[in-house]
């Protein structure tokens, strides 16, 4: 190993080192795993080094981006963790409306780049969110009904596969590789670049509206009924959430139990003001906080209230529509959300989502109207299995009115069978693809597609 390590140019750490126990730890708190060493990588040799030590080892490989994995795929017992923290440069091309961003960025670090040119692409709804691993799982946000998924928006991608070699794959080169990495995961090797297309976007007139527990079937019903015939310009998503205790909340609402409607529209703002009045006339509601704001302002709202450290528990469906039972189910379990921490959502996929076939990408559920999750979080460990069992019933109650799948990024470990439903009729060319690219399963700390036989 010391001839490996030696090759380095970033930094290798080991267990003897003094940061080790800060450079293991990773998002969620609950996953506790030590790695045989920590390559905190300089660029694309470093991974190349990386893929073909842990290949040629036998070693399990896992691939850090931003971080951000809830069933903790950026670490491993006993083998290397490609660290791509390091590399987080992003350069915008504002003629061609394009950026070129390094595989361990932040979509804080791509929304603050494109956002001095006026630009933006789709990109989750935490700014913490590692760019990676949301790309390569399909990667819905605040901009998806108008533009797509950030996937859709991907041109190409710079990647190591399994046999140390850099690969460039777009639509012209390497295409059954692009087609895969788009939703299908970490499991087809290591995104060291990304070039994404851009669009102009700078202010948003976004926030949250407030409404009574009580209300909850019929703000749920409004939601549903607003988001079929809202403007592809428009972005909601309906959550229940506990308050938090602080600004720009009222102490009247702190730690007080709601249901709310998060809007985010891009476009004109008086015509955002006219679109979601339905919503902020309904209830009344407890408070409305509407207002333009720019676009990595709205990214970073919810970062406070998911810092690395909390120990999470997530569960996840697909749904082809928000129907009674399971408006009903929702009420039943949602008011229970046990920290401020925690959170249900509810988010659509529809618009420009839907302009792209289920076979055009790995990302084959284009044709549901909504993604849910049920999410807890917390800083205690030991009320963790409390909340999990509430996050198990809940999920176990909507799973019936489910369209089978889920979002790959919202899952836990939940094994093959669940990712193999995550993929509908696009499961066996994956796995074709898998046997081509990686035909050693070197790529399996993911969820993992296994390679054809």
């Amino acid at each position: 190993m010391n001839d490996f390590l030696r090759a380095i140019k970033g930094r290798a750490i080991r267990p003897e080192d003094a940061e080790y126990e800060s450079a293991r730890r990773v998002y969620n708190a609950d996953i506790d795993r030590r790695p045989l060493a920590i390559i905190q990588c300089a660029g694309a040799a470093d991974v190349v080094h990386a893929v073909d030590y842990a290949r040629e080892n036998k070693l399990l490989l896992a691939v850090r981006g931003g971080g951000h994995s809830a069933p903790g795929f950026g670490t491993c017992d006993g083998g290397l963790v490609v660290d791509l923290s390091r590399m987080r440069s992003v350069r915008v091309d504002p003629e061609r409306s394009t950026a070129m961003v390094e595989g361990g960025c932040t979509w804080g670090d791509v929304d603050r780049a494109t956002h001095a040119f006026g630009l933006a692409t789709p990109g989750g709804l935490i700014s913490t969110t590692g760019v990676g691993g949301l790309t390569t799982g399909g990667g819905f946000g605040y901009l998806s009904r108008r533009y797509g998924l950030a996937c859709d928006n991907l041109i190409s991608v710079d990647m190591v596969t399994a046999d140390g070699q850099i690969r460039t794959a777009s639509a012209e080169r390497d295409a059954d590789l692009f087609w895969a990495i788009r939703g299908g995961g970490g499991n087809f090797g290591i995104a060291v670049s990304f070039n994404f297309r851009l669009h102009p976007v700078t202010q948003l007139y976004a926030g949250p509206i407030l409404y009574r527990l009580e209300q909850a079937a019929e703000v749920m019903r409004l939601f549903n009924d607003f988001m079929r015939n809202a403007p592809r310009e428009v972005s909601a998503f309906f959550a229940f959430l506990i308050v938090p205790p602080g600004p720009p909340f009222p102490e009247s609402l702190h730690g007080k139990t709601v249901c709310a409607i998060m809007c985010a529209c891009t476009g004109d703002v008086a015509e955002a003001e006219a679109v979601t009045k339905p919503l902020r006339d309904f209830g009344p509601p407890l408070l409305a906080l509407l207002h333009p704001m720019e676009y990595p302002f709205l990214q970073s709202l919810f970062d406070g209230l998911l810092p690395p450290g909390l120990h999470h528990y997530w569960k996840a469906d697909f749904m082809r529509e928000l129907t009674e039972e399971a408006i009903a189910e929702h009420v039943r379990f949602g008011p229970g959300v046990p920290t401020v921490n925690s959170a249900v959502h509810i988010y659509p996929m529809d618009g420009a989502i839907q302009d792209v076939g289920a076979n055009d990408t790995a990302f084959a559920y284009r044709d549901v109207g909504y993604i849910h999750i049920v999410a807890a979080a917390t800083p205690d460990a030991a009320s963790l299995p409390l909340y999990r069992e509430w996050t198990q019933r809940y999920w176990a109650a909507l799973h019936p009115h489910s369209a089978g799948g889920a979002y790959v990024n919202f899952l836990m470990e939940e094994g093959g069978e669940r990712v193999a439903s995550s993929y509908l009729g696009n499961r066996e060319r994956l796995a074709a693809v898998k046997a081509k690219y990686d035909p050693l399963n070197v790529f399996r700390v993911n969820q993992n597609i296994q390679p054809a036989k």
